[in-house]
């Protein structure tokens, strides 16, 4: 049965920060001038044979005294992130206009803190935690939420979603939800993951990390280069006939398949990528821009290109960023949402970084170079393990 569109939100300010840099304009100019933020792995005193996405200055930058208890690795680049684009400005014009309560806080995240409670265990003494560690609040799943609900006054409902990969693009249909169905008047959004041993060791484990620079949709290809990233969006319903950077859909699916392997006909992806389409209400040919899950792992994007090309014609711009911030995991969606909505604000549509070719088995939608151009629509896509699918579809003009 066919979705009924649904009313658009308004994207009141929206910002990201990754191995490119700190904020929006970090962001276009090296998706412009195709810098990749990768680099030798450098990260722990073991590294993996691999190539990351490492965020500048966060070893340097302990979070203010009063959130002392909230330090970690993550929390801190979560409170530089909320540092960007005037994010905490707006927030707090948000709780003036609606109150705090009305305000909700939707954040996703893969692995939070965990990389303090790594530390932790390899620092145990005598089976205790060194007393620097035994701060009980950072070592839960709610770190992060709990952290940014502090650092912000924001009192409505708090929720970490953790679903892999699509955990911080997921955030916007869950606050979208709060939002028509009453609960809230505006919503936080985002997502923060940060490099630590469980990650690097895990996903190679996985036999899912190269040891080259990210290559999505290469033939060459041969795994991820993973990252670490932090990104928001604060929401809001529109005024009518509002024009400016809104959410107009959004379309989730949760396959089941396998505990890490995509469907292999990509049932979950399409579905979900139908649903946003259908609460966007549009159809495949108004994308202008598709910002690709595209991990440069071979089964992932062979799947996922043959999604794309069911589905939309091949005069789309479709490409992943990846290749310039690596696979940023929970923060994925939020970063590469950003990347949709420059893609909206500016007519920048980046392309497809360090890949020399692209698979003849993949669609003609997929793009190596950059392009500029004027769209009204642009998706993000975030696929996670366990099949947990989230499309979005971002847009600018007259709202609903």
């Amino acid at each position: 049965m066919p979705l009924s569109p649904i009313p658009a939100l308004a994207i009141r300010a929206y910002s990201a920060t990754t191995a490119l840099g700190r904020g929006r304009r970090a962001q276009q100019q090296a998706l412009e001038s195709r810098r990749s933020g990768l680099r030798r792995n450098d990260f722990g005193s073991n590294p993996l044979d691999t190539w990351i996405g490492r965020v500048d200055g966060l070893e340097d930058e302990p979070l203010p005294g009063r959130f002392a208890q909230w330090e970690c690795r993550n929390n801190r680049l979560a409170w530089l992130a909320l540092q960007q684009d005037g994010l905490l400005d707006a927030i707090q014009a948000a709780l003036a206009r609606h109150g705090a309560s009305r305000v909700a806080l939707v954040l996703g995240t893969s692995t939070s803190s965990i990389g303090a409670t790594e530390e932790a265990y390899a620092r145990l003494d005598d089976g205790a935690v060194p007393a620097d560690l035994a701060r009980p609040r950072v070592h839960t799943p709610h770190s992060l939420g709990g952290f940014v609900q502090e650092a912000t006054g924001i009192r409505g409902p708090c929720m970490t979603v953790a679903t892999a990969c699509s955990s911080s693009a997921k955030v916007f249909a869950q606050a979208a939800r709060l939002i028509h169905a009453g609960l809230v008047d505006a919503a936080l959004v985002g997502g923060i993951d940060t490099l630590c041993g469980s990650v690097l060791f895990g996903f190679n484990s996985l036999g899912l990390v190269s040891s080259q620079p990210a290559r999505p949709f290469d033939p060459a290809r041969d795994g991820l280069s993973l990252g670490e990233a932090g990104g928001y969006a604060l929401l809001e319903r529109c005024g009518e006939d509002e024009e400016g950077l809104q959410l107009r859909g959004y379309g989730e699916s949760s396959d089941a398949h396998h505990m890490s392997a995509p469907h292999p006909e990509g049932l979950g992806a399409r579905m979900a990528m139908a649903d946003a389409l259908q609460r966007a209400g549009i159809q495949a040919g108004d994308v202008g821009y598709l910002n690709l899950h595209g991990t440069a792992t071979p089964a992932n994007d062979a799947v996922e290109a043959a999604a794309v090309a069911a589905m939309f014609d091949e005069g789309l711009h479709a490409g992943s960023t990846k290749g310039w911030t690596g696979h940023t995991l929970g923060a994925a969606g939020i970063v590469e949402s950003v990347f949709a909505l420059i893609a909206l604000d500016e007519g920048l549509l980046p392309g497809t970084l360090n890949s020399q070719a692209l698979d003849p088995a993949c669609g003609p939608q997929l793009r190596l170079d950059n392009a500029h151009a004027r769209i009204s629509y642009a998706m993000n896509n975030s696929f996670g393990f366990g099949g947990n699918n989230c499309s979005l579809v971002f847009g600018k003009g007259a709202s609903r």
